[in-house]
């Protein structure tokens, strides 16, 4: 059997506050979060297609920059998923005897990071370097989705936080590079493949 770590030593009593909240709180509430939480992950695939389609009417390597926002969401998740399978963190609704709004993953289907978060939060940053104003939608959004996260009682708030975390930094190393004139670069070579298309508006 494998062993696994107890996350709720970290902040177990943050984590059973909010659950308890929840539980409380309205049902539309509790409905619209666990909604958010489930299917939230679609707006940032939104945000990141209208990115792009603005970007592509503006020149080659913003488009680049736009479709290279995807590419750091999947790299977040690579990293977040190898991170889970090292902590090997359980999760808290199998620690502590707590009702929840989500049902409990199956033991095994690890809690450290939150592979949502990370998602979002890549997204998010990655965002940033497309356009500043989806960006600043996308930050606020993956902050509400690491945050019902923990409300539907899948992640302890570390969870979560490190999700964020995990996200930001893979974006910003995988984003970086592409404001260093590696955009124009790539670009000018994609131009020359079958993929011209996606980036710019034909004149």
């Amino acid at each position: 059997m494998i062993a696994a770590l107890d996350g709720s030593r970290v902040d177990g009593p943050a984590y059973t506050d909010v659950v308890d909240l929840a539980r409380h709180a309205p049902v539309w509430l509790d409905d619209a979060v666990s909604a958010w939480s489930t299917y939230g992950l679609a707006l940032f695939a939104v945000l990141m297609a209208v990115g792009w389609w603005h970007a592509r009417r503006a020149d080659a390597a913003a488009a680049v920059t736009a479709l290279a926002v995807p590419f750091a969401a999947v790299a977040a998740y690579g990293v977040d998923a190898a991170l889970k399978l090292l902590v090997r963190e359980d999760r808290p609704c199998q620690s502590l005897r707590v009702s929840t709004l989500e049902a409990c993953p199956a033991p095994g289907d690890w809690s450290f990071p939150s592979n949502h978060a990370a998602i979002a939060a890549a997204a998010a940053v990655a965002l940033l370097f497309a356009s500043r104003r989806l960006g600043a939608l996308a930050v606020v959004a993956a902050c509400a989705m690491a945050f019902s996260r923990v409300w539907v009682g899948a992640h302890y708030p570390h969870d979560a936080v490190a999700g964020l975390v995990v996200g930001a930094v893979t974006a910003l190393l995988a984003m970086v590079p592409l404001r260093r004139g590696h955009a124009e670069a790539l670009a000018r070579r994609l131009a020359a493949t079958p993929l011209r298309p996606l980036l710019a508006v034909a004149p």
